[in-house]
This record gives structure tokens, C-alpha cells and sequence, in this order.
């Protein structure tokens, strides 16, 4: 089996990817605990909604989304050691 070939669309691909994990992830890290957060369509919806919405559980839980995002644009970083190889 040969290695692949890589053009510079696929490094640029990698590296907007990395980007893009990285910001969206600071984002959800940062952006439930911001007092911007309680003011939006989904937290106006329903009352209900909007105790879901306020809970720090649930706060949390989207910043682990965000935490996991930004892991993953590490472990993309170490990947782009492929692009190297040429």
C-alpha cells in the first residue's frame, strides 16, 4: 500500500478544520457562563425550556462539548505531521 498523495487544498483542509474546532470549542466552553446566555429565542420559548436552559448542569454539559471540541483540534494538530512527509 502507498502513501498518499497530499496537495495543498488537503493541508489547507486540515488546517481549517483545526481552526474551526478550536474557536467553535472556546466558544462553547466560554459562552454558557456569559450573561448573554440567558437572553435568546430558545430560553423565551417555553417556560419549561428556559429552566433547562439556565440549569448549570446543562451549562456544563455544553462546555464539555466545547472542552471535547478543543481537544480535538489538538489531537488534529498532531495529525497534520502527515502532510509533512512530502
Amino acid at each position: 500500500m502507498s502513501a498518499g498523495v497530499y496537495h495543498w487544498y488537503h493541508k489547507l483542509g486540515g488546517l481549517l478544520f483545526v481552526n474551526f474546532c478550536f474557536f467553535i470549542g472556546v466558544a462553547l466552553a466560554v459562552f454558557p457562563w456569559l450573561e448573554w446566555w440567558d437572553v435568546n429565542y430558545f430560553s423565551s420559548f417555553s417556560p419549561a425550556w428556559r429552566q433547562i436552559w439556565l440549569n448549570p448542569y446543562f451549562r456544563g454539559a455544553v462546555s464539555g462539548v466545547g472542552l471535547l471540541n478543543v481537544c480535538i483540534s489538538f489531537i488534529e494538530i498532531f495529525r497534520l505531521k502527515r502532510f509533512s512527509a512530502q
